[in-house]
């Protein structure tokens, strides 16, 4: 399921208006539609076609939908009417609320909404039936085009809607977003922060809002002058409460948008007062500051309006900030980056961003609870150099995110649980190994593992090196991630991937006659019975010795050397270049397979006669190959089982065909990698 290669250098990030086409046409949005008005018709979309398998992948709709466009629904379309406002967005009939509360905060922002929602688009006189809209996925800026097709019933739009009925902005919009991820369907469900981040690139925070610091107020506060993102929702303490109304009017397992926070002036007091809204459009807080509450008749109509303050059932209230540290338990806060804003205000962060796999069987270790594999995981090394101003430790996020679960709901995939750890640097280059992780703690790490798409949490350590270790819970979990790192002060990031390097001893002359060992002479015997007169053994010969001779040898699994394999091992060993092995030349060979196969033993470690695959690194690395994960990963898909264990044969294999590809390197003298990953990939 996830790609195999990524690149292991930090990247810098996505730089705005650089938002890369995405359609299986190879075209622009301005390309499709200057065609569209050429030829006179209107775009009908083939890569999200108006029929159910956009709607639903594991159910039918529950009544018969009829794609419509918004001409055909209404007589004056408009795809803006007014400005984009937070109450253009009245949710339809899809759990997707979380993404209903990050377009309202989206509207909060004009150059954040400009930038997903290209505003010079509408239904005048260039009208084409296209539109298309921008987001933010695993560090580029992707242009997602759209045909105006909308599931209607009876008439009406089946899902986001805008209170205004000829407005079609954010039903396009919530269009885009069902494309990105595959369906309509793939959006039920979710976290705001999700969203927020595709929205904006930006990095998520989570408080609970019963912990959350004494100067919370402060916190929303600043995010929401900084133009940060904030969201806000009620626990549910079981799943027969999802949307349960509470007696103040609050529905539990839902989320809302923070549109606003501040102060008022109520009989000589200063109140903390914030605002929330519902993405339903209506059923809003009943209590103290509510909008029919009496609490307004002593506030002066100047401060109401200033405050925007107006009993409409529109979703949105205001409530006591003492209040919401009651009834709601979490807040969600999405705070920009560099590539979310054209400005370079003081507030933004720096951010470096590491691209990355689990794969099974390679680099799929799990959490420090397995410690067997998890130092297989891969290992980022993370340089603070600079202290904040006027303070002694160093300020960063760590951002883990896993890529396209959403997206491949639809083939069975779920979030999963993710998290990291940071150890202090021992101050050596190269992949730590398990003994590094059994006697060291870490430093920090991620406050929980958590099945949602980001993990992300502020850390305050002192200036120096550490090693970020990103991983799943459980091991053998296969997917892509994306690691970001925001500081205050610029931080310095690399990838601990081993280089591709070969140290192999140099061949060991055969042992001459007369010291032979009793096994040697067995073996003499056995080849002069098999080569016969000339004393050379071709591949099919060599087959029958090797075969012969591995099935009886105690404490390993075989199953048979193929023909293919032992060409490889004359290849190798021929020095005549005859295309066979004379018993020297064999000698010199079962040598080095004696040096094998005690290497094979001595990582079996529960002497199963198989060796784990996240042994495979320091077993080849003791038979003198030092590799990264990438080739370490093309290997072990090569030659693991599905239970990830390498018998004998599959590791002889591998090291012959790596000694085969160190051979034409030395004689071309080009790197090692490229002749390595042509080797194992065939």
């Amino acid at each position: 399921m996830p790609y195999l290669h990524q690149d292991s250098k930090p990247r810098p990030p996505a730089l705005p208006g650089a938002a890369r086409p995405t359609t299986s046409l190879g075209k622009t949005y301005e390309e499709l539609k200057q065609d569209c008005l050429r030829r006179g018709v209107l775009f009908e979309d083939p890569d999200f076609p108006a029929c159910n398998s956009s709607l639903f992948f594991s159910e039918k709709p529950p009544v018969p939908f009829v794609w419509k466009r918004p001409g055909d629904i209404v007589k004056d379309p408009k795809f803006i009417l007014g400005g984009a406002t937070r109450t253009d967005i009245c949710q339809g009939d899809l759990g997707d609320c979380w993404l209903l509360a990050a377009i309202a905060s989206l509207t909060l922002n004009e150059k954040t909404l400009a930038r997903v929602v290209p505003l010079d688009q509408n239904f005048g006189p260039d009208y084409a039936g296209i539109f298309h809209f921008q987001f933010w996925q695993h560090n580029e800026w992707l242009d997602v085009v759209i045909d105006d097709r909308l599931p209607t019933f009876k008439g009406r739009l089946v899902f986001l809607h805008s209170a205004e009925h000829n407005e079609f902005w954010s039903a396009l919009l919530e269009k885009a977003y069902a494309k990105l991820n595959g369906s309509y369907e793939a959006l039920k469900g979710g976290s705001t922060i999700e969203a927020m981040e595709d929205f904006t690139g930006g990095v998520g925070e989570m408080y609970d809002v019963k912990k959350a610091p004494e100067n919370f107020y402060e916190i929303l506060e600043k995010a929401l002058k900084r133009c940060s993102m904030v969201g806000c929702s009620v626990d549910t303490s079981s799943a027969a409460e999802s949307e349960a109304k509470t007696p103040f009017g609050l529905i539990k397992g839902h989320a809302y948008s923070v549109t606003g926070i501040d102060e008022v002036s109520y009989r000589g007091m200063q109140v903390q007062l914030i605002r929330i809204r519902n993405p339903w459009g209506q059923v809003e807080w009943n209590g103290p500051w509510s909008d029919n509450s009496p609490e307004w008749r002593s506030v002066s109509p100047s401060e109401q309006k200033r405050l925007s303050q107006a009993a409409l059932d529109d979703g949105e209230f205001w409530m006591k900030f003492e209040d919401f540290r009651v009834h709601f338990d979490k807040v969600e806060i999405c705070n920009l980056t560099p590539d979310a804003l054209e400005d370079s205000a003081a507030h933004k962060w720096e951010v470096t961003i590491h691209q990355g796999s689990w794969v099974r069987g390679s680099t799929a270790g799990g959490c420090r609870n397995f410690l067997e594999t998890f130092w297989t995981n891969p290992q980022i090394k993370l340089h603070l150099t600079e202290k904040d101003d006027g303070q002694d430790e160093c300020t960063f996020i760590a951002a883990l995110m896993q890529k396209d679960r959403r997206k491949l709901k639809k083939l069975g995939a779920e979030m999963l649980t993710i998290g990291y750890s940071i150890y202090e640097s021992p101050g050596r280059d190269g992949h730590l190994g398990k003994d590094f992780f059994r006697y060291h703690p870490s430093k920090a790490r991620s406050k929980t593992y958590i099945n949602l798409r980001e993990v992300s949490n502020r850390f305050k350590l002192p200036p120096g090196d550490y090693i970020l270790v990103p991983t799943t819970f459980e091991p053998h979990q296969e997917a892509d991630f994306c690691l970001r790192i925001f500081s205050e002060k610029k931080a310095i990031t690399e990838d601990v991937d081993e280089n591709v390097a070969i140290d192999l001893p140099e061949p060991p002359n055969p042992t001459p006659s007369p010291q032979e060992t009793e096994e040697e002479k067995q073996f003499r015997a056995l080849f002069e019975q098999i080569s016969g007169e000339d004393m050379e053994i071709a591949a099919e010969e060599l087959e029958y010795i090797l075969n012969a001779v591995l099935k009886k040898t105690k404490n390993i699994k075989f199953k048979n050397l193929s023909l293919i394999s032992c060409r490889n091992i004359i290849s190798l060993m021929d020095t005549s270049g005859n295309g066979k092995l004379e018993f020297n030349e064999f000698k010199v060979f079962w040598e080095k397979m004696k040096k094998w196969i005690n290497i094979f033993l001595q990582f079996d470690f529960d002497k199963s006669g198989s060796m784990s695959s996240y042994e495979l690194r320091s077993a080849l690395k003791a038979a003198g190959y030092q590799l990264n994960n990438y080739i370490l990963q093309l290997i072990v898909l090569r030659y693991s089982d599905e239970q990830f264990q390498i018998e004998f044969d599959d590791f002889l294999n591998c090291l012959v065909r790596l000694e085969n590809a160190s051979r034409v390197f030395q004689a071309l003298s080009v790197k090692n990698k490229d002749f390595i990953n042509l080797n194992i990939a065939e």
